[in-house]
């Protein structure tokens, strides 16, 4: 079995920051890029930020500037650093990752963490 497990969540006040983290658990070989997206109510998943096993970083437009994604690949975990935090950033957030456990790569979600900006 394989988990990813987000945490970091919570309520915090326009201009303020946070600092999400996804731990991946279980037989793994290899993780290749994860990343990170958000779900606004009533609206689709978006794709944040994401980094590959390199180091290979991307941003959302909306986005640059104010978070920084990394990740620790001898704790199997990616990690989002949020400043400057805006109401539109009120969303849950999600954490996927392409995980290679026997045979071909497929990709696992995290359940979630909310993350509410108040103005």
């Amino acid at each position: 079995q394989v988990q990813l497990v987000e945490s970091g969540g919570g309520l915090v006040q326009a201009g303020g920051s946070l600092r999400l983290s996804c731990t991946t658990s279980g037989s793994i070989i290899s993780i290749n890029v994860m990343r990170w997206y958000r779900q606004a109510p009533g609206k689709q998943r978006d794709l944040v930020a994401d980094i590959t096993s390199g180091g290979v970083i991307d941003y959302a437009d909306s986005v640059k500037g104010r978070f920084t994604i990394s990740r620790d690949n001898a704790k199997n975990t990616v990690y989002l650093q949020m400043n400057s935090l805006k109401p539109e950033d009120t969303a849950v957030y999600y954490c996927k990752a392409r995980i290679r456990r026997t045979g071909p790569s497929y990709d696992y979600w995290g359940q979630g963490t909310q993350v509410t900006v108040s103005s």
